[in-house]
């Protein structure tokens, strides 16, 4: 689908509500493609958090402070979405994990997995493992699921626990939504 602001385009990977739009959502997780530089969305009332997966990195420049670079394979960068940013590529396009909850119903954390065998425990409303790249084995009880490129898994409800297992150059982050009212 289109960028808000008509820039560029964005793949859905899971939102919620389910039917939410772009005014409406009370959370939502997408991939971008960034291909020139310029000002990003911006979203009243919105917390964001940015992820490079893709490509050599971008600078934010956000609210006219001192920028911040982003590379792929980083920790996540959370920010405001209603503060206005601006994106300059380090050297070429880029591909981002962008994860976005409106500000006092939903909090987000997005943490990149850099173990090829952990437990991940569901600590949110909904839990989200993201398999940028590489092969990824989930199991609890009798649930089993291989995921691979651009794979997701979403577990809803907190306190389950699953077995994570990965091959060397999987590329994993895990995204916890929290209702927070």
């Amino acid at each position: 689908m289109p960028w808000k602001n008509g820039g560029g385009v964005t793949t859905e990977i899971a939102a919620f509500p389910e039917g939410s739009d772009l005014e409406t959502f009370e959370w939502r997780v997408s991939l971008a493609r960034v291909e020139n530089d310029g000002p990003f969305s911006t979203f009243a009332g919105i917390d964001r958090t940015l992820a490079v997966l893709e490509g050599n990195g971008i600078a934010l420049t956000i609210e006219d402070r001192q920028s911040v670079l982003l590379r792929c394979g980083r920790t996540p960068f959370a920010f405001p979405a209603d503060a206005p940013t601006e994106g300059r590529l380090a050297d070429g396009p880029i591909l981002d994990l962008n994860v976005m909850a409106r500000r006092g119903k939903i909090g987000a954390t997005v943490e990149r997995v850099a173990r090829t065998h952990f437990d991940m425990r569901a600590i949110g409303d909904w839990t989200l493992l993201f398999v940028n790249c590489g092969h990824v084995e989930v199991r609890r009880h009798e649930f089993e699921a291989k995921l691979g490129d651009r794979d997701c898994l979403l577990a809803s409800g907190p306190g389950s626990t699953f077995a994570v297992s990965s091959s060397r150059d999987a590329d994993i982050y895990v995204i916890s939504l929290t209702r927070t009212n």
